[in-house]
């Protein structure tokens, strides 16, 4: 059977590098890298007013991210040999990745054979003993009727709820909607194509915007990013109902790292994450990817930024990725940079509470996991204006999902970095959909 894969975008490079420097000795590498390259002044991220201007990014100048301990450099062959050899040598540089072009991920095609995949056995065989396999067939009997038993109480409650016109059903399966936080005081980060600041439902609200696109500012001039920062961070009685927002009085930091055409390189959302971190956001939310390929390891650069970002106190958030086709039993790993370990990946689930078919899995043995699942099926939002509101599906709806309800923890408990990672897992629904799917189930807002 041929499979309609032809529209998701392969993976690209831009030509220039990621340098991945020793944040104890950040200095010393830029050094070692100006040795051993020629490459001379560099400039550093500190040393502007918020963030380096997007002409700079563009541009082919060496730019360092110092939150993050990571350059940006073009080499020529000689120089990335000189620059690989330098990272074989010296402890000051730790690793050398081409620089990729990401994506929005965007609203997926949904066909028309259902959300509900049965999962296929394993045929592997073992030899074990009688007594085993009837205790194993009696354990699993209890689980399923556990399962069961737990989904028809779901089932039920969701009943009474899918008629309640004043939430959204995400809003609702989450338990947003009985929170009594509101992100009060926490800053979010959204990291997307922008955000339409003309909107009506967000007249009032603290905003600080920042674009890290050549020739283009902060306002949305393609909607995914004004409907990522709407589930997020949007308003708590906008002008028609239901309401679709989370974290409604959270600070909404709107970073335009794709363009109005839904796309942009690793140095601008490095320049993202950086700016964001220098803000001091808890929480960054990233809706956005690179497709993988089975077997390909998650960025070591992006994983250590993950780490340092969870050692300044900010956790990192990223959509799974959209190019699944479960119908088809075929099921993609989760995307660049959700692919991190030490970045939390966010699946996408239906009304129904069941993986979404284009939903990425955890099918990689090295990283690459499904750390939590939110709805991302369906999902009404805000959009730029005249249009308004718009209902589109995909991780990149899941993901702000669990940003905006990680606000609402970061308000109640004050925790942050790691610590927001854990409260958010360990408070999540448990569905009966495999952890590779799901991860740890269904986000769920602090009461």
């Amino acid at each position: 059977m041929s499979l309609p894969t032809s529209s998701i975008p392969q993976p690209q490079t831009t030509g220039k590098y990621l340098v991945l420097l020793n944040e104890e000795q950040v200095d010393t590498g830029i050094q070692v890298l100006s040795d051993r390259t020629g490459i001379q002044n560099f400039a550093h991220a500190r040393d502007f007013a918020d963030a380096p201007p997007p002409e700079q990014l563009a541009s082919n100048e060496p730019l360092v991210f110092d939150n993050l301990g990571v350059a940006v450099v073009s080499l020529d062959p000689e120089q990335l040999q000189a620059a690989n050899i330098a990272v074989a040598s010296s402890s000051a540089l730790l690793t050398i990745e081409p620089e990729r072009i990401v994506y929005a991920i965007q609203n997926p095609r949904l066909l028309p054979f259902g959300e509900d995949v049965p999962q296929v056995p394993s045929s592997d065989s073992v030899s074990v003993s009688i007594d085993y396999l009837k205790g194993y067939r009696d354990g699993v009997n209890q689980l399923v009727d556990s399962i069961l038993q737990s989904e028809r109480a779901v089932a039920e409650e969701f009943s009474s709820l899918a008629s309640n016109a004043e939430f959204t059903w995400g809003l609702q399966q989450t338990k947003v909607n009985t929170s009594s936080h509101s992100g009060l005081g926490i800053k979010v980060a959204v990291l997307d194509t922008g955000m339409d600041l003309t909107h009506p439902d967000f007249v009032g609200r603290t905003i600080v915007e920042k674009s890290f696109i050549e020739g283009e500012t902060v306002q949305d001039g393609n909607g995914h990013g004004t409907h990522c920062i709407g589930t997020a961070c949007g308003s708590r009685l906008p002008a028609v109902l239901p309401r679709y927002g989370v974290a409604y009085n959270a600070e909404i930091y709107a970073g335009k790292v794709l363009s109005n055409e839904g796309s942009g390189a690793d140095g601008g959302i490095l320049g993202g994450i950086n700016w964001a971190i220098a803000s001091g956001c808890p929480i960054i939310s990233m809706s956005l990817g690179a497709r993988v390929l089975p077997g390909q390891k998650y960025s070591d650069v992006y994983e250590q930024v993950a780490q340092r970002a969870l050692a300044q106190g900010t956790l990192i958030i990223a959509a799974a990725g959209n190019d699944s086709f479960r119908q088809f039993g075929l099921v993609f790993p989760v995307s660049h940079p959700a692919n991190c370990p030490s970045i939390l990946a966010v699946a996408a689930v239906t009304d129904k509470l069941r993986p979404a078919s284009f939903s990425n899995g955890g099918t990689q043995p090295d990283g690459g996991q499904i750390d939590i699942a939110a709805p991302g099926v369906d999902i009404y939002s805000s959009w730029f204006m005249p249009t308004r509101y718009n209902t589109i599906s995909g991780t990149s709806m899941a993901t702000p999902h669990v940003a905006g309800i990680a606000a609402l923890y970061a308000e109640a408990t004050g925790a942050r970095g790691q610590e927001l990672w854990s409260q958010l897992t360990r408070n999540a629904l448990r569905l009966s959909s495999r952890s590779r799917d799901v991860g740890n189930g269904l986000a769920q807002a602090i009461q």
